[in-house]
């Protein structure tokens, strides 16, 4: 697109803002500060580079087989820099752990180190991109059905040594980077079919947790996810969103929220005040489950929108971190990559060009009818043109110019892939 019609666009797009109380130019600072952590799994499928690597398990599925996927470190790290260099702003990339660099070596999960990431922290230096991490319990020979929660004391001591050992590397990660690697822990713990001990398994992942988060760190954060069910965990899930967010209000931890772990009717946004008023803080892991947590590619709709718009209204950008959480293995990898970025940027966008003081205003005055009318007109003011803005100043490209690129990637790159 030309640059001389963004401007003219986005010059239209200021004035017709400032109407309303907006401030297009301090929209566009505040937009150049929301840090997407990128998810490294879209690359390859969740596949990592363990070197005694199982099937994908955990209630996960990747869908699909589409050629070129990333086969090694290399590769995977090529993978994510084309697809940032489409994606406007600088943001972070998360890790799980089955991702370390363990040159070729049996390395198993309760004997990970630090060392097993040292070359992806000095990557993340050079590259300028700050790293998240997660632990791993799925895909492997220990994980079954349950892992923190595992009745059986072995299986149960492996995964707490695993998850001890994860923090510490996070730990490691936020020192070298000068900024709080936030490390997620998830696991997929439940039951296919009706349990008789819902309350024995989570004592036993809460003493799991206990002992985990018995250290203290200065340079990592902890935060925890839940799920409503798994693949052929349909029943009970362990961790479920009251098991977490009780434990995070009662010990002082971040509880993540992926948009994909709830019942089809429930809106993640509403959650957003309710946990901002009992924990530190919060982690997003957007997704766009389709009847079913199923890590659809993310795409410009009411519920990550309302999630933006819910984010703003709380005035709670530094408390929020945005991570995405999706993984199709249906289409270009790397077009998945920038198209879910993208599209939740988009969504950010819009809502920080809200008028809210405005609306409040109306709030407070009992004027509905005026709140109401404002959110709908809103909807179709030229937000795209200050999105058409951010990505000019971002030197990306703008609007659809980006498919043309990651195609000639495609045809250069990844389609060499055997």
């Amino acid at each position: 697109m030309k640059e001389n019609l963004v401007l003219k666009a986005y010059e239209i797009a200021k004035e017709r803002y400032a109407a309303i109380g907006v401030d297009t130019d301090a929209v566009l600072n505040a937009l150049q500060k929301v840090q997407l952590s990128l998810h490294c799994w879209q690359a390859d499928d969740v596949t990592g580079f363990e070197v005694q690597a199982g099937a994908l398990s955990g209630g996960i599925q990747a869908t699909g087989n589409y050629p070129g996927k990333a086969r090694n470190i290399e590769e995977l790290r090529a993978d994510i820099l084309k697809a940032a260099s489409f994606i406007p702003g600088k943001h972070r990339l998360n890790l799980h752990e089955i991702y370390g660099d363990f040159q070729g070596k049996v390395v198993d999960r309760d004997q990970v180190e630090p060392a097993h990431f040292a070359s992806w922290i000095a990557w993340g230096k050079e590259q300028g991109m700050k790293l998240d991490f997660n632990s791993t319990s799925f895909s492997h020979p220990k994980s079954g059905n349950l892992t923190l929660a595992n009745p059986d004391k072995s299986i149960r001591d492996f995964w707490i040594e695993h998850t001890i050992r994860c923090r510490a590397i996070a730990e490691e990660m936020g020192k070298a980077q000068n900024d709080p690697c936030i490390m997620n822990l998830w696991i997929h713990d439940g039951s296919k079919d009706i349990t008789v001990n819902r309350l024995y398994y989570r004592e036993l992942l809460k003493d799991s947790l206990d002992r985990i988060f018995a250290i203290d760190y200065k340079h990592m954060k902890d935060c925890i996810e839940s799920k409503v069910f798994g693949i052929g965990l349909e029943s009970y899930t362990v961790g479920s969103n009251d098991f977490y967010i009780g434990y995070g209000a009662t010990h002082n931890k971040m509880v993540t929220l992926d948009t994909g772990h709830f019942h089809p009717t429930e809106s993640v946004a509403d959650k957003v005040s309710s946990l901002l008023l009992y924990t530190p803080e919060i982690m997003l892991h957007v997704s766009r489950p389709v009847r079913w947590d199923s890590d659809h590619v993310t795409i410009m709709n009411d519920d990550t929108l309302d999630l933006c718009k819910e984010i703003v209204r709380c005035n709670a950008l530094d408390k929020v971190h945005i991570g995405l959480d999706y993984f199709d293995a249906s289409i270009n990898r790397i077009g998945a990559y920038v198209v879910g970025s993208r599209a939740t940027q988009k969504c950010m966008t819009q809502a920080l060009l809200e008028p809210l003081a405005q609306l409040r205003s109306y709030e407070a005055n009992g004027q509905l009818f005026e709140r109401l009318a404002l959110l709908e007109e809103s909807k179709s003011l030229p937000w795209n043109a200050v999105w058409d803005m951010f990505c000019l100043k971002n030197n990306v490209p703008v609007g659809e110019t980006f498919i043309a690129e990651v195609e000639k990637y495609e045809a250069e790159v990844t389609s060499k892939r055997g």
